[in-house]
C-alpha cells in the first residue's frame, strides 16, 4: 500500500467517525490535518479493538497486534494502512514513540479494570487515553514548551472526564463505572444506582462533584493557555476549538441536571461548526 492510499484510508476513517475532533481538524494546514486524521484513526482503531471488538476477535490479541504495528511504524515495515500512514507522520513531526505506547497501555486498562477506587487511579487512565494524545498533537502543532505540555495534559484530563460523565449510562450497560468509588461512597451513591440508571438525588450530587472536577481541569488548561506566547496560542487554535466544544458539552450535561441515562448529550453539527468558526476567528 502506498502512503497516499494509506492516508486516504485514515482520512475516510476519521470523517466516518463523526467525532467532535473532525471539525477542529478542518482549520489546520493540509500536512498537519493529514497527520491528525492518522493519529485519530490510530487512537480510534485501537480503542475499537477493545470496546467494540468484531465478532470472534480477541481484544488481547488485537492489542498485541497493534503494538507490533506501532513497532513497525517506528522501525520496520507496517502492514495496516493506519500504521503505514503513521510511519511517515511520526518522522515528519518527530513524535516520540512513548506517547503511543502509553496510549495503548491506557486502552488496555479497559481489559483489566471496570472500576476505579480513587481519583488517582482514574487520573492515570485519563492521562494515558487522553492527555498523551494532546502531547502527540503538540508535535504536530509545532509547540512543545513545558507550559504547552501543561496545557495539553490538563485539557486531556478535562476531555476525558467530560466523556466519562456523558457516557455513564452507556458504560453501565457494560458493567463499567469510571466514576471513582471513593466519590460514590462520599455521596452515598451505591453502585446499583448507576447500574440500574436511577436518577436519584445522590446520583446528581455525585455528578455535580465530578463536573466540578472537570471544570477545574478546563480552568487549568485555560490558565496555561493564556500564559503562552502569542505565537504558541495561535498554533494551538485547533485545541482551543476542542476546548470550546467539549466545555459546551459539559455545560449541556449540567443544564440537563445530569440526565445522562437517556439519549447521548452532544452538539449538533451546525453548533459544532459555529463554535469552531467563532474560536478560529477570535484567535486569528
Amino acid at each position: 500500500m502506498t502512503f497516499e492510499e494509506a492516508q486516504a484510508y485514515c482520512t475516510a476513517y476519521t470523517k466516518k467517525s463523526g467525532s467532535n475532533f473532525f471539525y477542529s481538524f478542518l482549520f489546520l494546514p493540509k500536512a498537519s490535518r493529514n497527520a491528525m486524521y492518522t493519529v485519530y484513526a490510530f487512537c480510534k482503531a485501537v480503542d475499537s479493538a477493545v470496546d467494540e471488538p468484531p465478532a470472534g476477535s480477541n481484544p488481547k490479541e488485537a492489542i498485541q497486534q497493534w503494538r507490533k504495528e506501532l513497532d513497525a511504524a517506528y522501525g520496520g515495515i507496517p502492514v495496516s494502512p493506519i500504521a503505514v500512514s503513521l510511519s511517515r507522520h511520526i518522522k515528519t513531526f518527530s513524535i516520540p514513540k512513548v506517547y503511543f505506547d502509553e496510549l495503548i497501555n491506557g486502552i488496555e486498562m479497559d481489559l483489566l479494570h471496570n472500576r476505579y477506587v480513587t481519583f488517582d487511579e482514574l487520573s492515570l487512565y485519563c492521562y494515558r487515553v487522553a492527555s498523551v494524545v494532546g502531547l502527540i498533537c503538540l508535535h504536530i502543532f509545532g509547540v512543545t514548551s513545558p507550559r504547552a505540555q501543561d496545557y495539553a495534559v490538563a485539557l486531556g484530563m478535562a476531555f476525558q472526564l467530560t466523556n466519562i460523565l456523558r457516557d455513564v449510562g452507556i458504560d453501565a450497560d457494560d458493567n463499567r463505572i469510571y466514576l471513582p468509588l471513593d466519590d460514590l461512597r462520599a455521596c452515598n451513591c451505591p453502585e446499583d444506582v448507576i447500574l440500574q440508571k436511577i436518577h436519584s438525588p445522590e446520583f446528581r450530587a455525585l455528578m455535580r462533584k465530578e463536573a466540578h472536577r472537570a471544570r477545574h481541569y478546563y480552568e487549568r488548561a485555560r490558565s496555561a493557555f493564556v500564559a503562552l506566547h502569542p505565537s504558541e496560542r495561535r498554533a494551538l487554535i485547533v485545541a482551543e476549538i476542542m476546548r470550546a466544544i467539549y466545555s459546551r458539552i459539559l455545560g449541556k450535561i449540567e443544564q440537563s441536571d445530569y440526565q445522562v441515562f437517556g439519549p447521548r448529550i452532544t452538539l449538533s453539527t451546525a453548533h459544532r461548526l459555529a463554535v469552531a468558526l467563532g474560536v478560529w476567528i477570535r484567535g486569528s
